[in-house]
C-alpha cells in the first residue's frame, strides 16, 4: 500500500489507519462524531492526498476537456473551478471530477482515488486532440481545511488576507513555495483545499503550521470518517455507492452539471433518449422515522413491493436521525407511496426530504 507524505502526521497523533482505495489512510483519529462536529463547529484538517491529479494542456485541451465532461468549460476562465463527471457512451458514470482551469491550454482534473487507472486509460482512449494527459498524482499532497474558522486558519498560516470565492482558486505562498489554494471541499462548510508540491519535509511543516495557528479556533485532524458522513449530511454523492457505470447523471441528480445544450460529449445521445424516456428510478434523499442506522445496501419497499435500495447511510452526528440516499421507483416516488426500509426484517419508516439534509 502507498503512504502520504503525511504518514508520520498520522502516527504521530495515533489515527486509526485503514487501506483506502491502495493507500494508508487514516479513517479517524479521535472519533468521527466529534471530528464531524469539530468541522461544523470549528475547523479540521484532512489528508486527501490520495485523490488523482491530471493535467490535460495542448492548443486543443479545451476541446478535449469539454467533450470529454458533461459539463459546460466555455463558462470558465483561469482561477476558476468546476464541479463535472465523465460519461460511458451508454450514459454510465466513469466519475465525477473537479476541472481547473489553469490557463488557456492547461486544465487540472482531480479525480477519485479509486478510480485513477480506469479514469486514465478512459482519457487516453478518447484522445481525439492530440493533447499530453500527464499523471502528477505523485507529485501533489492535498491538505483540506474545512469548517467555519478555515478563511482565518489560512490567512494566518500564509500571512496574508484572501478573498478567494466560492470554486475559484489562487497561489499563495509557504516558506518560499506557492500553493494552489482552492475555495472547494466535500463538507458544505466554509473551506480550501491545499495542493501542494514538495517533500514530505515541506508538506508536514504546512500541516504543523495549520495546526499551530489553528489551535486558538480549536482546529483538529480528522479521517476519512467523518469526510463521509459530512458530505451524507450535504447529499454529495460518492462514486462507488451513489454513482459509477450502472447510473446515469440524470437518475443521480446531477442534471444540473449535464449540459445538454452543448455541441457534443462522450454520452450526450444516450442521456437524451433517458431525459425523453424519463428516468425510471431516482436517488433519493431519506430520512428515518424511528431509531435506526441506515447502512448501504438496505432494501427500501412499499407494502410488500421492493421500490429501492440504499446507496449510502449513516445517523447524522448534527440532526441525530438516520439519514441516506437510495434509487428508488420513479413511479413510486410519483404517487407518494409510503416508503419503508428494511433492517434485519423490521420495517422502519422513511421519509422523503429536500437536500441538502443538514440546512444551513
Amino acid at each position: 500500500m502507498k503512504k502520504t507524505k503525511l504518514f508520520s502526521i498520522h502516527e504521530k497523533y495515533g489515527a486509526k489507519l485503514v487501506d483506502f482505495a491502495g493507500y494508508v489512510m487514516p479513517i479517524q483519529y479521535e472519533s468521527i462524531i466529534a471530528e464531524h462536529k469539530t468541522v461544523r463547529n470549528d475547523v479540521g484538517l484532512f489528508d486527501v492526498s490520495h485523490m488523482g491529479e491530471v493535467i490535460i494542456e495542448g492548443e486543443k485541451a479545451f476541446e478535449y476537456v469539454q467533450n470529454l465532461t458533461i459539463n459546460d468549460l466555455s463558462v470558465l476562465f483561469p482561477g476558476r473551478v468546476q464541479y463535472s463527471a465523465m460519461c460511458y457512451e451508454d450514459g454510465g458514470i466513469v466519475d465525477d471530477l473537479l476541472v481547473y482551469k489553469l490557463d488557456q491550454k492547461k486544465y487540472m482534473l482531480v479525480i477519485n482515488a479509486s478510480n485513477v487507472e480506469k479514469d486514465l486509460a478512459w482519457m487516453r482512449a478518447n484522445n481525439k486532440h492530440d493533447v499530453t494527459i500527464t499523471d502528477v498524482s505523485d507529485d501533489y499532497s492535498l491538505i483540506a481545511v474545512q469548517g467555519p474558522s478555515s478563511k482565518a486558519v489560512v490567512e494566518a498560516v500564509f500571512k496574508t488576507k484572501i478573498d478567494i470565492e466560492y470554486y475559484h482558486f489562487a497561489y499563495l505562498e509557504f516558506a518560499g513555495v506557492k500553493v494552489l489554494v482552492s475555495r472547494t471541499g466535500y463538507t458544505g462548510e466554509l473551506g480550501y483545499e491545499l495542493y501542494i508540491t514538495g517533500d514530505e519535509a515541506f508538506v508536514c511543516k504546512l500541516w504543523d503550521a495549520l495546526m499551530k495557528e489553528g489551535s486558538e479556533y480549536l482546529v483538529k485532524p480528522c479521517g476519512l470518517g467523518s469526510r463521509d458522513s459530512l458530505r451524507l449530511e450535504m447529499g454529495f454523492c460518492l462514486y462507488g455507492n451513489d454513482i459509477d457505470q450502472t447510473t446515469n447523471p440524470l437518475e443521480a441528480g446531477l442534471g444540473w452539471i449535464t449540459k445538454l445544450k452543448k455541441d457534443s460529449f462522450i454520452g450526450k445521445e444516450a442521456i437524451l433518449k433517458i431525459k425523453e424516456a424519463g428516468v425510471t428510478r431516482k436517488l433519493t434523499p431519506l430520512i428515518a422515522l424511528e431509531k435506526s442506522f441506515p447502512r448501504p445496501g438496505y432494501e427500501v419497499v412499499c407494502g410488500d413491493k421492493t421500490v429501492g435500495k440504499l446507496t449510502s447511510g449513516t445517523v447524522s452526528p448534527i440532526l441525530e436521525k438516520g439519514i441516506c440516499l437510495a434509487y428508488i421507483d420513479s413511479e413510486c416516488l410519483k404517487h407518494n407511496c409510503k416508503l419503508e426500509m428494511i433492517i434485519r426484517g423490521t420495517k422502519i419508516p422513511m421519509q422523503v426530504v429536500k437536500l441538502p439534509f443538514l440546512q444551513k
